[in-house]
């Protein structure tokens, strides 16, 4: 038997109260989407899938990308490169779920 790590389970039982307190029409559709979002950890990025976004979504250069998620283009380097082993997590790995989604857009300010 595998117990969850604290962190997913709050998470699981926010998105859990949300949902029941939509139903009951207290939260909207929209504000559970946006709950259920905040609660759901992002994907695991593979080498391929940095580069595609980088080049099809955001359309930018490596050093450009970086810039726009607050890394060094030299870790844009290693989570393109398939042999470095190397992955964007939390806030890079939530940073690219939006863009991957709503456009580079959606983090310019």
């Amino acid at each position: 038997m595998t117990t969850k790590k604290p962190k997913d389970r709050v998470a699981d039982e926010m998105i859990e109260m949300a949902t029941l307190l939509s139903q009951k029409g207290l939260v909207s559709m929209k504000h559970l989407s946006q709950i259920k979002a905040l609660g759901t950890a992002p994907p695991t990025y593979t080498a391929e899938r940095v580069a595609a976004i980088r080049m099809k979504k955001a359309k930018m250069s490596q050093a450009v990308f970086a810039g726009f998620l607050n890394v060094t283009p030299s870790t844009i380097q290693k989570w393109e490169s398939p042999a470095s082993g190397k992955h964007p997590g939390g806030a890079a790995a939530k940073l690219l779920q939006i863009i991957e989604k709503k456009g580079i857009e959606a983090v310019v300010v």
